[in-house]
């Protein structure tokens, strides 16, 4: 097992002691509750307000009485559409990229966590607008992707980095249940500055994937490594990936799957086994109250055939990496991230994909974080990012030109 030495606080505990960390249904938090939660997240910029000014927050949760979907998706949108106009009547493009990019945190909150009603679901879009008209003032510029697919595309965001030396290294930014391509991109413009470019994409059921979650859906990103390995401006033996949460399944599989394509991955917090089975399901994922609110239908919204709790209880054990007999594979460098008091996704399931295989793994553990690692002390997304992910990264990156 190797263990990084270039990370801050890498701690490798012993993770067997959390293999079997008792779950409870609580019920969902009423809509005084999620309230009252979400302005405390937001004041300290906590996930997943993070980046919405908590005075937009105030007003739009003060537009809202019920825990109606569509209700919920106004409140946002009317304070992001005060933006919208206020970015169409800017005296400069900084002052309209200002508002847009408002107006587009606020509508994506706006379809949180799923767009899974009609008002959601016209805040998606209406978020998609606002993200792309913010990124016209990008330098360099955005690149919307459209790539063939199983009779329909894939849309994913390309940045490559200023006029230099080509081809670069490539991040493939997958994103999470509930993050969106967007959210991702705004992540990895971090690399730019370093000479690597990136693709933010939607997970499958998520966002403007052309297809559900299914024991087969990594195929989309099997499509996405064909493309971007054409791009004469990309080095196709330099491409990694990094997947959140949900998205961390991913990243964590096609690191197996596609492990010859791959530079390295890191897979942040990923479902691997245990959250697939139903104990895990009606113990830890109903009701979770370190998820704001609606887990358990959000993936009710993004799984292929997915209408019932029963369901998923039926669906969800097909995609246990264990199951589909994928860990003991080879798998291209690895760094996991998580944290130890995680409700959503079980400690035990990196564990697992730590111990699996006969590839060394490296990983970072945030012994009293929860999931992704986060904890309020001041190990949010953002901190986790630059302090750890990004690191590790740029050194799988200059190692492969040794």
């Amino acid at each position: 097992m190797k263990i990084s030495k270039n990370l801050d606080l890498l701690v490798l505990v012993g993770l067997a002691l959390f293999n079997s960390v008792a779950f409870s249904q609580v019920p969902e938090r009423t809509i005084e509750e999620i309230k009252v939660e979400a302005q405390a997240r937001a004041e300290r910029g906590a996930y997943p307000l993070g980046g919405l000014d908590p005075s937009d927050v105030r007003e739009a949760l003060s537009l809202i009485k019920t825990r109606d979907r569509d209700e919920w998706a106004k409140g946002w949108g009317t304070v992001a559409g005060r933006y919208m106009a206020a970015a169409e009547n800017a005296k400069t493009p900084a002052e309209a990229s200002a508002a847009y990019k408002r107006a587009w945190r606020l509508y994506y909150f706006a379809q949180w966590p799923v767009p899974a009603s009609a008002g959601k679901k016209e805040a998606y879009a209406k978020g998609i607008d606002a993200y792309l008209k913010y990124a016209k003032a990008f330098d360099p510029p955005l690149e919307v992707v459209n790539i063939p697919f199983e009779g329909t595309k894939i849309v994913g965001y390309l940045r490559l980095p200023k006029a230099g030396k080509q081809p670069v290294p490539l991040a493939l930014a997958i994103s999470g249940l509930d993050s969106r391509k967007e959210t991702v991109a705004e992540t990895y413009e971090a690399l730019l500055k370093h000479n690597i470019a990136f693709f933010a994409v939607d997970s499958p059921g998520t966002g403007q994937a052309p297809l559900k979650v299914s024991p087969t859906a990594e195929r989309m990103f099997s499509a996405i490594l064909d493309y971007l390995e054409k791009r004469p401006e990309i080095d196709k033996t330099r491409i990694f990936t990094h997947g959140v949460s949900f998205g961390g399944y991913w990243a964590a599989k096609i690191a197996i799957t596609e492990q010859k394509r791959l530079l390295g991955a890191v897979v942040q917090s990923p479902p691997v086994d245990v959250f697939f089975t139903e104990k895990f399901l009606r113990e830890g994922t109903l009701g979770n109250r370190e998820y704001l609110f609606d887990l358990a239908p959000a993936f009710m919204n993004v799984i292929e055939g997915a209408n019932s709790i029963d369901d998923l209880a039926r669906l969800l054990p097909e995609m246990s990496l264990a199951k589909l007999s994928l860990l003991n594979k080879p798998s291209a460098p690895t760094l996991i991230v998580g944290g130890a008091k995680d409700t959503q996704v079980p400690m035990s399931d990196l564990d697992l994909l730590l111990r699996s295989g006969n590839t060394p793994k490296e990983a970072w553990i945030n012994p009293i974080g929860g999931h992704l690692g986060r904890e309020a002390r001041g190990w949010t997304d953002p901190v986790i990012f630059s302090k750890v992910i990004l690191p590790w990264e740029l050194r799988l990156v200059q190692q492969s030109y040794k």
